[in-house]
């Protein structure tokens, strides 16, 4: 194994998210600054071998540490050298899949064909049916394209900004345009062979490097999971990189990507639609308040809920309960109604945020003002 080739590759690919705004996203495994822990919705948690192809690019986005001009030591990998490497990783059990990106190199179609035939040398030569997640490139051809969703069991091309006149600012030889495309393209794809890419597409964008805001995030995001059926969009904090022209650009608070995390999640997992998430004058997503609670706040009509009757879509609805707990409140109220707000707390609902929006039997519980959400790293 080449370690220091894979600590350059594996150090570069940090810029690409794998998963949400957890502890877990930002700690790499200590087996390696290239392995990354990535929970699945279901709880569990799967070691990826997240690197780049190679570090080298064409392009000079404003952001990025892999600009053409920036001076840093450029190295690639081979496929065959790549696909040998994860499987010495899998057979040692460190690792259960794989996260492939790359910068673009001299030529983003042929640095394109390389990825997909590191893939394809791990699915036909030795016969890895695990988890792959390939990045797909600007300027990829759509055989490219089509070859990547034969192959992966999730793709992802990265959007960086919601708008054209936003990416422009930043990556000013990237087309929005294109990459729309080729979200299109995917989709097409996917929806002619329903066994294509099972875990889906997703896409990245870099937070408060562009002047975009909170609300312009949410609702294209919102029409990437409705028109182009996105499976996920993430959101990255942008920081500042050495030698690059926004290196003396404030980073932004890992609070507002929570945010918006927390807004994505009401979207994709509460049913809320763009239009509920709730704004500052600005556009922006309050740092204080999560926006479920800010949303509550600003529709004192439908509350308080009366806890005994409402409907799984109104418990939803309730600071301090999610899906999960919805279910277990419907669940309980089959055998008997609940009469304490101590009741509530044992299923795992955030009593304390929830008994400032609920009736118990058609009586209030002890009030307190809403509490601010505690200011959460991640």
């Amino acid at each position: 194994m080449d370690i220091q080739k894979i600590k350059t590759l594996g150090e570069a690919a940090q810029y690409d998210i794998c998963s949400a705004c957890t502890k877990e996203g930002r700690v790499q495994s200590p087996l390696g600054k290239w392995i990354y822990p990535s929970p699945l919705p279901d709880g569990r948690t799967v070691y990826l071998l997240k690197v780049l192809l190679q570090n080298a690019c064409s392009n000079n986005c404003f952001y990025c540490a892999n600009r053409k001009d920036r001076s840093f030591k450029k190295t690639q990998f081979t496929p065959e050298e790549l696909a040998r490497l994860f499987i010495e990783l899998y057979s040692q059990r460190k690792v259960n899949g794989l996260f492939l990106s790359s910068a673009l190199g001299d030529d983003a179609i042929k640095t394109q064909s390389q990825m997909n035939k590191a893939a394809e040398i791990l699915r036909q030569r030795y016969k890895f049916n695990g988890y792959i997640h390939l990045k797909i490139l600007p300027s990829s051809t759509f055989s490219q394209v089509a070859e990547a969703v034969k192959l992966a069991t999730r793709v992802s091309i990265n959007l960086e900004s919601p708008t054209e006149n936003n990416l422009k600012k930043i990556a000013p030889e990237k087309s929005f345009a294109g990459n729309m495309k080729r979200i299109e393209w995917i989709n097409l794809l996917a929806k002619k062979e329903t066994k294509l890419v099972p875990a889906g597409s997703t896409t990245q964008f870099i937070v408060g490097s562009s002047g975009e805001t909170d609300k312009e995030l949410i609702n294209f995001s919102f029409k990437l999971y409705k028109v182009y059926r996105i499976r996920r969009a993430y959101f990255s904090a942008f920081q500042p990189v050495d030698k690059t022209p926004l290196e003396k650009l404030p980073p932004t608070p890992l609070m507002r990507e929570h945010r918006l995390y927390q807004a994505d999640f009401l979207i994709r997992r509460y049913g809320f639609s763009s239009e509920d998430i709730m704004f500052d004058e600005k556009n922006n997503l309050s740092l204080n308040l999560d926006p479920k609670l800010t949303w509550a706040l600003a529709h004192p009509e439908k509350f308080p809920v009366e806890i005994n009757k409402a409907s799984l879509s109104t418990l939803i609805s309730i600071p301090g309960i999610g899906p999960t707990s919805a279910r277990k409140i419907i669940k309980m109220r089959i055998k008997k109604s609940i009469n304490t707000i101590e009741e509530i707390k044992s299923i795992g609902a955030w009593a304390k945020r929830a008994e400032n929006f609920i009736l118990i039997n058609g009586k209030k519980s002890v009030h307190s003002k809403p509490r601010q959400l505690e200011l959460i790293s991640c």
